[in-house]
């Protein structure tokens, strides 16, 4: 804590955590490690380490499953939408989306999104419509 001057002035800091990570990633038949990720993380929980990781690990789901999608599939990063209320408009749909897929049984969400755009029988069947 000789590093963080001013933290007796965070009130209700109760913990400062260092995460390190590896982010694996597959392609074809390669596996690439980056390298390490440093994170930190600062709590006024009263919690265990294991408890404490879990809440991280529970976020990073959450942020692999949707937002990593929502970025990297559909281009939400890369939108130009920038005009309230579209920006939340957009959102939501890109969230209603995800949902059909995987209400439809869909794992791959671009493989979903692909094959969404080819015709209209795949968007019938999400939809429930004859």
């Amino acid at each position: 804590m000789d590093d963080l001057p001013q933290v007796e002035e965070w009130a209700g800091l109760r913990s400062i955590i260092q995460v390190t990570s590896y982010r694996h990633l597959l392609k074809g038949n390669y596996l690439f490690i980056e390298k390490p990720y440093t994170r930190y993380y600062i709590s006024s929980l009263d919690e265990s380490v294991e408890q404490i990781a879990q809440r991280i690990r529970d976020y990073w789901h959450v942020e692999n499953k949707v937002h990593y999608v929502r970025d990297v599939t559909q281009g939400e990063d890369a939108s130009r939408i920038r005009v309230y209320p579209l920006p939340n408009m957009m959102a939501l749909a890109r969230n209603f989306a995800l949902n059909l897929y995987r209400d439809g049984g869909f794992k791959n969400m671009a493989q979903a999104q692909r094959m969404a755009g080819q015709g209209l029988e795949l968007l019938k069947s999400l939809f429930r419509m004859k």
